[in-house]
């Protein structure tokens, strides 16, 4: 299946520089005016994801704990690797906030957990993030099905089943013992460093 026009759209508006998508000129020298950010309904709620085991790029067994619980700011998604939509919309937009974060990207531990850990090895997970440029900070999860299932639940993102169905979702926290920040929708990478700043400031 291929990716559809807005996702793409998307993609090339979070990876392209931001003087670059300001606008796009035409052969003939006009210029188009810059594409409207996508939306996306912001709400604050606590969530108490269980303390499964899962594995990350290397197969290294990681507590899911250590990760989410740890110091620091995190950032988290649920996506997977086949997804023709907006798991590579969302994934550009972590590899674009790495850039836009700069010294702060040193701080902040981004998550991406796969939906589909039996297609999800290790192995392509670890090619996931190299197309996507992760840095050290970027953390790639898989693990048993059920074990993904009872985290996506405990953030009320599991719509059922069927992995087409998965909504576009980013959670961010400041800390440990912080409330999480949940971003429904699509976000820039403008925006999602946007709403990390407005937390640091808080």
């Amino acid at each position: 299946m291929g990716r559809s026009l807005p996702a793409f759209a998307l993609l090339l508006a979070a990876l392209l520089p931001p003087a670059t998508s300001q606008a796009v000129q035409h052969e003939h020298g006009r210029h188009e005016p810059k594409p409207p950010e996508p939306r996306y309904t912001r709400t604050v709620a606590a969530y108490a994801p269980p303390d499964v085991t899962l594995a990350d790029v290397s197969g290294a067994k990681v507590k899911l704990s250590s990760v989410l619980e740890g110091e620091g700011p995190v950032m988290l998604q649920f996506i997977f690797t086949t997804c023709p939509t907006v798991c590579p919309v969302m994934s550009a937009t972590f590899a674009a906030a790495q850039t836009r974060l700069g010294p702060e990207s040193g701080k902040v531990r981004m998550v991406s957990i796969s939906i589909d850990p039996e297609h999800d090895t290790p192995e392509r997970l670890r090619e996931y993030a190299r197309r996507f440029k992760a840095g050290p900070r970027w953390l790639f999860l898989t693990g048993e099905l059920n074990d993904i299932v009872s985290v996506r639940k405990a953030f009320d993102a599991y719509p059922g089943d069927n992995k087409m169905r998965h909504q576009p979702l980013t959670f961010l926290r400041l800390s440990a013992g912080n409330p999480w920040v949940r971003l429904d929708g699509l976000t820039s990478a403008a925006q999602l460093v946007g709403e990390y700043e407005r937390l640091t400031q808080q």
